[in-house]
C-alpha cells in the first residue's frame, strides 16, 4: 500500500513538472528581483520586427498583458515566420533562458537571454472586414455633406 502511494506521488510530481506553464510577464515584472539571473520559461506572441544584431536578434514577446524583449541567437529565429501587427497575428513561441532585471550588456534594460526557442503555434495574416453599420453611417454622412454643399452653392447665387 505504501509503495503504491509513493509511486502515485512520484507520478503526480512528474506530470506536474511536465504540465508546468511558463512565467507570465506580470510575474516577471512585479518580482524582477526574485527572478534576476534565474532560468525562466516565457511564452507569447512575436510582435514587431525581428531586429538582427550580428549573430543575435531582438524579438519582442507579448503574452497578452506586457511585452518583454528577448535576446536570442539568430539561428533560433529561423522558425519565426509571422510577426504581430495590424495585418497579422504573430507566431506564438516559448523561450527558455536567463532573465535579467537590469541587463548590463543592454543598457540596464529588463530582458531575457534565450537559450532555446520553440514555436508552439503559427501566426497568420488577418483580413480586416468592413462593419456594415459603419459603412451605412459613412454613406449617410456623405449624403448630408453633399446636400449641405449643394445648398450653399444655391444660396450664394
Amino acid at each position: 500500500m505504501k509503495k503504491s502511494i509513493y509511486v502515485f506521488i512520484i507520478l503526480l510530481l512528474i506530470f506536474d513538472f511536465a504540465l508546468a506553464q511558463g512565467i507570465s510577464s506580470s510575474e516577471l515584472v512585479n518580482n524582477a528581483k526574485l527572478y534576476d539571473g534565474e532560468a525562466v520559461t516565457y511564452k507569447g506572441e512575436v510582435i514587431g520586427d525581428v531586429m538582427t544584431r550580428g549573430d543575435f536578434a531582438w524579438v519582442n514577446l507579448h503574452d497578452g498583458v506586457n511585452a518583454i524583449g528577448i535576446w536570442v541567437p539568430l539561428t533560433l529565429t529561423k522558425e519565426i515566420v509571422y510577426t504581430g501587427s495590424y495585418k497579422a497575428k504573430g507566431d506564438i513561441i516559448e523561450v527558455s533562458g536567463i532573465f535579467n532585471r537590469a541587463c548590463s550588456k543592454h543598457g540596464g534594460d529588463l530582458d531575457l537571454h534565450a537559450q532555446t526557442l520553440r514555436k508552439t503555434d503559427s501566426g497568420k495574416f488577418v483580413r480586416e472586414r468592413l462593419n456594415p453599420s459603419k459603412v451605412s453611417q459613412v454613406l449617410i454622412l456623405l449624403g448630408v455633406l453633399f446636400s449641405v454643399w449643394i445648398l450653399t452653392l444655391f444660396l450664394r447665387k
